[in-house]
């Protein structure tokens, strides 16, 4: 069975990091967000996945310079301009000359839903498209999907205001679908399937479904997410290890490969740690994901936070919930806190005080 992956967004919310990472190709928890994705798809059978591009597609191809990810054959479908999510499938549908049940996915959603339960369900009720539905507490901000006893969709709400809320289910971002549903998508034009499609396919009963699932969900694309989705990755949310090849070398403390910890610095739990990591003395690491080669110096202090390969954070410096990009660094005594992103290489100087802001990308000048 084939999948299409939708990957070709900007990722504007998790800028700067999406400035040179598109936001698929962001690590969580030490591996690649569209890395999880895929292994999860393999797990449940498909066996072929084409990656609907748009934005900074040769970072696609470089990442899988073999056109494979495991037993997977991927290929690409790279949009000249955005035709959103409907408009999306229905390119890459023809570009892999689909004609036959599909799979679709966001390329910013994390979950552990049961797919091979979703294809089953679907099959067992004929209609032409199943949607995964998880439920959240305040559907306000999302797209409601109320149902029948049977799963039968009856209606699309978006964003229903606080207090008049049919239903607590929301589109999950995934789906199966019958070849049919393509001749319902204008080739080449910006169609949502979310907002156009599957409400159109109510004119008549049988065609469209939806499953309830408790599975873990989360949508990665906003900064506070982003660190939520380490968090539940570190609490074991989608199993353990946490990350290809980590080794727990104590109680929630697990390490890929070697690291330099001097005999006093504080490693906390939940801690992931990349290979060649250093932590110096006095430091302290906790509730925290540090990269390939990160390094966190004397007095230092990395907490609820995520470091990229490659980022450093110097003497009595802090990240606290906060983002340090690839190659970033955090100088003498700063302290970048509560949701701040710092884009690849940036220097932030010592004795910064950063809260909630945004760092760009530093670019090198030429002289």
């Amino acid at each position: 069975m084939r999948a299409i992956v939708l990957v070709g967004g900007e990722g504007t919310r998790l800028r700067p990091l999406t400035y040179t990472t598109p936001k698929p190709l962001l690590a969580i928890a030490n591996q690649p967000f569209l890395e999880r994705q895929l292994t999860w798809l393999e797990r449940h059978g498909i066996d072929e996945v084409v990656l609907s591009l748009g934005y900074l597609p040769d970072a696609f191809v470089a990442r899988f310079p073999d056109d494979r990810f495991g037993n997977l054959t991927l290929r690409y479908a790279v949009e000249d301009e955005p035709l959103g999510t409907a408009g999306g499938i229905r390119y890459a549908a023809d570009v892999a000359g689909i004609d036959e049940r599909f799979v679709v996915c966001n390329g910013d959603v994390l979950t552990t839903i049961d797919l091979t339960e979703m294809v089953g369900f679907h099959d067992a009720h004929g209609g032409e498209a199943t949607i995964h539905l998880c439920r959240v507490d305040d559907p306000s901000a999302f797209g409601v999907v109320p149902t029948r006893p049977d799963g039968e969709v009856m209606a699309f709400v978006e964003k229903p205001p606080a207090g008049r809320v049919p239903s607590h289910w929301i589109n999950a971002g995934t789906y199966v679908l019958e070849p049919s549903v393509l001749a319902r998508i204008p080739p080449r034009l910006t169609v949502s399937v979310e907002r156009e499609t599957f409400p159109r396919m109510l004119d008549r009963r049988g065609r469209l479904f939806a499953l309830q699932s408790d599975a873990y969900w989360i949508d990665i694309g906003t900064p506070a997410k982003y660190l939520e989705a380490h968090a539940d990755v570190l609490a074991g949310a989608l199993g353990a290890p946490p990350a290809p090849g980590a080794v727990e070398k104590a109680p929630g403390v697990w390490m890929q490969g070697s690291a330099s910890i001097a005999a006093d610095a504080r490693v906390e739990p939940p801690v992931l740690l990349g290979p060649d990591v250093s932590i110096a003395s006095g430091a302290c690491v906790r509730q925290a994901v540090l990269g390939a080669g990160c390094s966190v110096e004397k007095g230092a202090k990395v907490v609820g936070s995520v470091m990229l390969d490659g980022a450093s954070v110097a003497n009595d410096a802090s990240a606290l919930d906060a983002v340090i990009g690839s190659e970033a660094t955090l100088e003498h005594g700063a302290v970048a806190a509560d949701g701040t992103i710092i884009g690849a290489s940036a220097v932030i100087a010592a004795g910064s005080r950063l809260s909630g802001a945004r760092v760009p990308v530093q670019v090198p000048t030429t002289r």
